[in-house]
């Protein structure tokens, strides 16, 4: 049984008829070809899909196309903004907070949503929020310390008119 979906993506109206099982994932990778998005598990253990839904880090792999219905969604292609990288995708790649970038998307996004909810979050809440993103190339560090930049970048940033 088919089903319509229609939402937003990175700012564009979107409808489609998907199978009612459609995973958000599959929707944004095989139909929308937003294929920054990664599949890494397929149990919603290693965060490597996370996409903002409504301006919430979720796992894309873990979320049924329809449960998006009238969401906004925000994929790591949505981020940048007229070929500027956004704050923090470029304090991932000052800080060197990536190495073969599988995971590097969800972990992005998963900081934006934490600095939109706590735009003074401590090392430690950092790294809790990052607890279900996995990265098998790093030990965490440069990517702490990247979400740390980020969030400083992404305040000042609205703080500047």
């Amino acid at each position: 049984m088919n089903i319509s979906v229609a939402l937003t993506v990175n700012g564009k109206a979107v409808a489609a008829e998907v199978p009612a099982r459609t995973l958000l994932v599959d929707l944004l990778r095989d139909r929308l070809r937003l294929t920054g998005t990664h599949v890494g598990c397929d149990t919603a253990q290693c965060g490597a899909c996370t996409v903002l839904l409504d301006g919430k880090p979720v796992k894309s792999c873990n979320v049924l196309a329809v449960q998006a219905q009238g969401g906004e969604v925000t994929t790591i292609e949505g981020l940048a903004a007229n070929g500027e990288l956004h704050p923090m995708q470029a304090a991932f790649k000052q800080h060197h907070g990536l190495q073969c970038g599988f995971c590097t998307p969800g972990m992005v996004l998963t900081a934006v949503g934490l600095a939109a909810e706590n735009p003074d979050a401590t090392e430690s809440e950092i790294r809790e929020a990052l607890d279900g993103n996995f990265c098998r190339c790093t030990g965490y560090h440069n990517i702490v310390k990247a979400v740390q930049q980020g969030i400083a970048d992404m305040t000042l940033a609205e703080e500047t008119p």
